[in-house]
C-alpha cells in the first residue's frame, strides 16, 4: 500500500525501536509502583526530558508553526508564557511536590496525594480529581491522535479515518508493555529528536531562499501583497488577547503528566540539574517551531506553485518542509520527530489516565487489596479503553490540534494548578477549600465560552484566566470558612517542608 520509500523505511525503524524499549522497560516493571512513577528512580536528565516531550505534544511541531505561518510573531506570546511558567513550576513546585507526596502515603497519582494530604475521611476528593484527570485527559489524548493521523494521511496518502490507526497503535503498545519506565526512556530519545529537526529545518529554509538577504526580500515581498506586518507582536490584538496567549504558561502548576515527572525523581535535589536541562531544551525547541512558521510565510510565498496544502492546512507547515527540502532519508529522520512529539505526549496522558483509574477508583473503592500484577494488568486494559475513546473524539478530521490543547491544558491548570499550589505552601488549606476549587477551575473552563456573549471584548479571553482566578479564590475563600485542619495535617505538612529545605 506504501511503497518501500525511505521514509517508511525510516518510521518503521523508529517505531521498532520505541517497541524494543517498550519490551526492554516490562522486564523491569514488577509492580504498580513501577508501572506509575517508575519505582521513583529517575534521574536527572531522563527527568529533564522526560518532562520536557511530555509537555510538547505534537502541537510543538504541528500546531505552533501553523499558528505563527497564519499570524506572525504575535503567536510568540505563547512561547513567552509557556516558558515562564515552565521555569515557575521547576522553581517552586517541582522539588517541593516530590518531597511533598512521599510524606503524604508515599502519593502515586494527584488524587492519592490530594486525598492524603487533607486528610479527608470521604473519597469525594479523590473522586472529583479522577474523574478531571479522566475528562480532560480523553480530550487531551485526542489532539495526540489528530496530530498522527495527519501526518499519517499526509505522508501515505491514506483516508483520515485509516490514518487515525496508525499513530495511535504504536503509542499504545509501548505504553501498554512497559508502564511509566517505558514513556520515560522514549521521552528522552524523542525529545533529543525533536530538538534536531526543530534545529536544522529552520536553518535550511533560510538557506534555501538564498540567506539572509534572501530571506529578507521575500518576508517584504509577502507582506506588502498580504497588506500584513508578520513581525509585529502588538498591532491586531488587545491587551486581554496578549494576555490570553501568556496565560499558557498558568497551566503548567496543574498538569498531572509534567507534574508525575517531578514525583518520580530520584529526589528533589536532583530536580535542581534537570530543571536547567529541560528549560535550555524548552527555550531551544519553542524558538525553533516559531523560526519554521515564521520562515515558512516567506518560503511559501516564494513558491506559491507548492503553497497549496499549507493554505488549506497550515498546521501542516513543517511536514510539507520537511518533504520538499530534504531528502527522503533526512526528511523520514524529521518527519519522525512529529511522530516522537505524538508519542511522547500521547505516552503519558493515557498512563496517567491510566492510573487514575487504576490506583483512585478500583483499588480505592472496589478493591483495596488487589495485588501488584492485578493492578499493573488492569493499568494496562484501562490505557486501551482511554485511548479507544481518544481515538472516536479524533474522528472528525477538521479537528484542530492546537484547540484541543488550548482547552485540555486550561482545564487542567485551572481546575488544579490552585490546588498543587497553594497545598504546597499553605498549611491551612482544607479539603473543601480543595474541592470548592477543582469544581469552579472545571466548570468555568467549561462554560465560559458559551456564557459570555461573542460581541463581549471578554469573549476572546482564554478560560484559563478567569478560570484560574475565580478557583484560587474560591480555594482561600472556603478554607478560611471550613474548620483548620487537624493538628496531624500541619505537622505532615511542616515536616514535608523541613525536610525540602534541607534537600535544598
Amino acid at each position: 500500500m506504501f511503497g518501500l520509500d525511505p521514509t517508511l523505511i525510516t518510521f518503521t525503524i523508529y517505531i521498532l525501536g520505541m517497541l524494543a524499549i517498550g519490551v526492554l522497560a516490562y522486564y523491569y516493571t514488577n509492580n504498580i509502583s513501577d508501572y506509575i512513577l517508575g519505582g521513583r528512580r529517575l534521574g536527572s536528565f531522563v527527568t529533564a526530558m522526560s518532562a520536557g516531550a511530555s509537555d510538547m505534544s505534537g502541537w510543538l511541531l504541528m500546531g505552533l508553526p501553523g499558528a505563527v505561518y497564519v499570524s506572525g510573531l504575535i503567536e510568540g506570546w505563547i512561547a513567552i508564557g509557556l516558558t515562564i511558567g515552565a521555569y515557575l513550576n521547576w522553581l517552586f513546585v517541582a522539588g517541593r511536590l516530590r518531597v511533598h507526596t512521599e510524606f503524604n502515603n508515599n502519593a502515586l497519582t494527584l488524587p492519592e496525594y490530594f486525598h492524603s494530604r487533607f486528610g479527608t475521611s470521604h473519597n469525594l476528593l479523590k473522586i472529583i480529581s479522577a474523574s478531571i484527570i479522566l475528562v480532560f485527559f480523553t480530550i487531551y489524548c485526542s489532539s495526540g491522535v489528530v496530530a498522527g493521523a495527519k501526518l499519517f494521511q499526509n505522508l501515505f496518502g491514506i483516508p483520515y479515518a485509516t490514518a487515525l490507526w496508525y499513530g495511535a497503535l504504536a503509542t499504545i503498545a509501548y505504553t501498554f508493555i512497559g508502564g511509566f519506565l517505558a514513556v520515560s526512556w522514549t521521552d528522552t530519545i524523542q525529545a533529543t529528536l525533536m530538538l534536531f529537526a526543530l534545529i536544522l529545518t529552520p536553518v535550511v529554509i533560510v538557506v534555501s531562499l538564498g540567506g539572509i538577504d534572501g530571506f529578507s526580500a521575500s518576508m517584504q515581498s509577502a507582506e506588502i501583497d498580504m497588506q500584513k506586518d508578520f513581525t509585529d507582536l502588538f498591532t491586531g490584538t488587545s491587551t486581554l488577547g496578549l494576555f490570553s496567549l501568556a496565560a499558557w504558561g498558568l497551566g503548567y502548576f496543574g498538569q498531572p503528566h509534567i507534574l508525575a515527572r517531578f514525583m518520580a525523581a530520584y529526589s528533589a535535589k536532583s530536580l535542581h540539574k534537570a530543571r536547567r536541562i529541560s528549560i535550555t531544551w524548552m527555550i531551544i525547541c519553542l524558538i525553533g517551531a516559531i523560526s519554521i512558521g515564521f520562515f515558512g510565510i516567506a518560503f511559501f510565498h516564494a513558491n506559491p506553485q507548492i503553497a497549496e496544502v499549507v493554505t488549506k492546512e497550515p498546521e501542516q507547515v513543517f511536514i510539507e518542509l520537511a518533504k520538499l527540502l530534504f531528502n527522503p532519508w533526512v526528511a523520514g529522520i524529521l518527519l519522525s520527530a512529529i511522530l516522537a512529539a505524538v508519542m511522547s505526549t500521547l505516552s503519558c496522558q493515557l498512563l496517567l489516565a491510566s492510573s487514575a483509574i487504576t490506583e483512585d477508583f478500583y483499588k480505592g473503592f472496589i478493591r483495596p487489596k488487589a495485588g501488584e500484577k492485578e493492578l499493573v494488568w488492569l493499568g494496562r486494559i484501562m490505557v486501551l479503553i482511554i485511548a479507544a475513546l481518544a481515538i472516536w473524539i479524533a474522528q472528525d478530521e477538521n479537528n484542530k490540534v492546537l484547540k484541543l490543547v488550548e482547552f485540555a491544558w486550561a482545564g487542567f491548570g485551572s481546575s488544579f494548578g490552585p490546588v498543587v499550589l497553594l497545598s504546597l505552601f499553605w498549611k491551612r488549606m482544607t479539603s473543601s477549600g480543595a474541592i470548592a476549587g477543582m469544581l469552579t477551575g472545571a466548570i468555568v473552563v467549561f462554560s465560559w465560552k458559551s456564557v459570555i456573549p461573542a460581541t463581549s471584548e471578554w469573549s476572546g479571553v482564554y478560560e484559563m484566566i478567569p478560570a484560574f482566578s475565580l478557583a484560587s479564590l474560591m480555594i482561600i475563600l472556603v478554607s478560611l470558612l471550613s474548620p483548620a485542619p487537624n493538628k496531624e495535617i500541619v505537622e505532615t505538612f511542616e515536616k514535608a517542608n523541613l525536610a525540602y529545605k534541607n534537600a535544598e
